[in-house]
């Protein structure tokens, strides 16, 4: 997985909302939310799934797609 693109595509996904926000609706502590979004953690799948469902996305969309991933 690529750290740098996930954190970029979740602060993107955040858009106007704060962090705070964020890790109180989806049950994150904020310093979580800030290390995958400053790409120095990578969430575990349970949590990747509720931040999918949160910002409305998939999971693949979110932490896989566009990373070289051969098929």
């Amino acid at each position: 997985m690529n750290s740098e693109l996930i954190s970029t595509r979740l602060r993107k996904l955040r858009g106007s909302q704060t962090r705070e926000q964020v890790a109180e609706a989806c049950g994150i502590s904020l310093s979580a939310i800030m290390m995958y979004e400053n790409g120095k953690r990578i969430p575990k799948d349970d949590i990747k799934i509720t931040l999918a469902k949160y910002y409305g996305s998939t999971v693949e969309a979110i932490f896989f797609e566009g990373q070289g991933h051969e098929t």
